[in-house]
């Protein structure tokens, strides 16, 4: 684990045992990198309440952490092009900017662990690829995160907030 992907506050997964988590693990509460699934956790609650610029903007200050080629970079990335893909379908009507988005998307989480960080990629993968044949199918989609859709509460937009405005 890189120090500066370690965040001793962030808790275990609700369930199941997903990448990137080990509960023998001391370091950030178990996570290989504590800022990762921080990161995601705010991510996916904020993209399932259609929050969508402010949950890339919490995958994307976290990909900086992390170089290009690994699993992480590939995973956040991913995961920045979903939730652009899906601004632009639902805020801009615009279908051609989603498809584009999301098959770069689909591209970047290609290796990603079907499980990873508590995200089920293989949903994202299957509500993408369904997206690109009939982008309604986007429409009410939400991000499975250890087993269930959380949405988001007071904490996830003040995270967002803070990542505009810079420590």
């Amino acid at each position: 684990m890189d120090e500066h992907t370690r965040d001793d506050t962030v808790g275990p997964p609700v369930s199941g045992t997903p990448t990137g988590w080990c509960a023998n693990r001391v370091p950030s509460n178990g996570w290989e990198h504590g800022t990762l699934r921080r990161a995601t956790v705010h991510g996916v609650r904020l993209f399932n309440s259609g929050a969508y610029h402010e949950s890339h903007d919490c995958f994307e200050d976290e990909w900086y952490n992390y170089g290009s080629g690994n699993t992480e970079s590939k995973f956040l990335h991913g995961m920045v092009q979903v939730a652009a893909g899906t601004y632009k379908h639902v805020d801009f009507e615009d279908d051609a900017g989603m498809r584009s988005l999301f098959e770069t998307a689909l591209q970047y989480l290609q290796g990603v662990p079907d499980d990873f960080y508590g995200v089920d990629i293989v949903d994202v993968r299957t509500a993408l690829t369904s997206a690109l044949d009939e982008p309604s199918e986007i429409d009410g989609w939400r991000i499975r995160l250890d087993g269930e859709h959380p949405t988001a509460h007071g904490t996830d937009y003040a995270y967002a907030e803070a990542l505009e405005h810079g420590p």
